[in-house]
């Protein structure tokens, strides 16, 4: 079986027995010391629902997936599994499973032993574990192989029977630990589109961390960006990349211009924003009039070559890079340096070239409310 080939959702396979379980974290957090790794954090995931935890390297998001799990204990807080209370409970007792980021295979035992062991230290008589552990490795596309050891996998296979050994235990929770950072990009978005695919058709409770925006972006229903320990914003995938709360989330969440502006009259839930010359009308986000920082996405600025016309700015291309699908450009203006990127351009305008600079995509532009 190739590597990128599709977790099947198809044949014999049986959907997990249990219902999908909410979780609920109330005021919870986690010291190690003197040092604070979770503050107060408060967030639900509904039943059947993937949220993800994003943010940079020790912002608390894995702490905080390892407290669902019951792998670290809260300092302060409760934390609740479908309406019951797990703060205290052991990971034994709470009914989750965790893929790690290292897939922790056993290197000894066969696919079909790896995944039929959770069941088996759990006295399940063997014949039945291994049942439900080809039960499962049917479900994420890999019947046939579970005879080999790991080693004679592609990194996706394994990754696939990491799955496959937290589904069999049918939890209410699956918890995803960076579940892809050991996988080359291409291979990362078709393994993502798998889970993603599995969690919707088993109505799976998944709380998922990663550090990778677009991936979050792909995969989430919603998404919980953490920040020095604590929640930034809650939303949609189009939520935080048209509406982010500060500055952190603008320019965490995929890439943006941080621009500065002068926000005018109001009417209604729109104001006219100056930018450089040019006037906009933008959702005021209830910002007050008076200086405002605007994130203006990449994609959102048009250039065209030649001078600047009324209603635009002037700019000279510094820098281009052709990548394929688009076209990147670094461009000095008035405003400041922007960060452009064109599609469907073949040609890039060469470096030094003057350019005229618009925004006719006013929804890629948002006035940034706690700057």
């Amino acid at each position: 079986m190739s590597s990128v080939s599709s977790i099947s959702l198809s044949g014999t396979a049986k959907a997990p027995r249990k219902e999908a379980a909410s979780v609920e974290f109330r005021n919870v957090t986690k010291r190690y010391g003197k040092v604070t790794a979770v503050d107060s954090v408060s967030f639900s995931i509904a039943p059947g629902e993937l949220v993800t935890l994003l943010g940079p390297s020790g912002c608390g998001k894995t702490t905080t997936l390892r407290m669902i799990a019951g792998l670290e204990m809260a300092s302060e807080g409760q934390i609740l599994i479908g309406n019951r209370d797990v703060t205290h409970l052991s990971a034994a007792d709470r009914d989750v499973s965790m893929v790690f980021q290292s897939y922790a295979l056993f290197p000894h035992m066969s696919v079909l032993e790896n995944v039929a062991y959770g069941p088996t230290v759990q006295g399940v008589p063997r014949k039945d574990a291994h049942a439900m552990a080809m039960e499962k490795l049917a479900l994420v596309g890999l019947a046939g192989l579970e005879k080999r050891a790991p080693s004679e996998l592609s990194g996706g296979q394994q990754q696939r029977v990491a799955v496959a050994r937290a589904l069999v235990l049918e939890p209410q929770v699956l918890l995803f630990d960076e579940p892809l950072s050991n996988l080359d990009a291409k291979l990362r978005r078709r393994v993502r589109e798998d889970i993603r695919e599995l969690q919707r058709s088993l109505n799976l409770t998944v709380a998922y961390v990663t550090h990778d925006q677009e991936e979050a972006l792909a995969v989430s229903d919603r998404i919980i960006v953490m920040s020095n320990a604590r929640i930034a914003q809650t939303g949609t995938p189009r939520e935080l990349y048209e509406e982010p709360a500060d500055l952190f989330v603008a320019d965490f969440i995929g890439d943006a211009n941080i621009l500065d502006g002068t926000l005018l009259d109001r009417q209604g839930a729109e104001a006219q924003v100056r930018i450089g010359g040019m006037v906009l009308t933008l959702p005021h986000r209830g910002v007050g009039p008076g200086p405002v920082k605007l994130a203006v996405r990449p994609d959102a600025i048009l250039l065209e070559e030649g001078r600047a016309q009324e209603g635009s700015l002037s700019g000279t291309v510094r820098k281009a890079s052709y990548l394929g699908t688009q076209i990147e450009y670094d461009v000095e203006s008035p405003i400041g340096s922007l960060f452009v990127v064109q599609y469907g351009r073949k040609e890039p305008i060469a470096p030094g070239t003057p350019v005229s600079i618009s925004f006719p995509l006013q929804r890629g532009i948002a006035v940034i409310p706690n700057a």
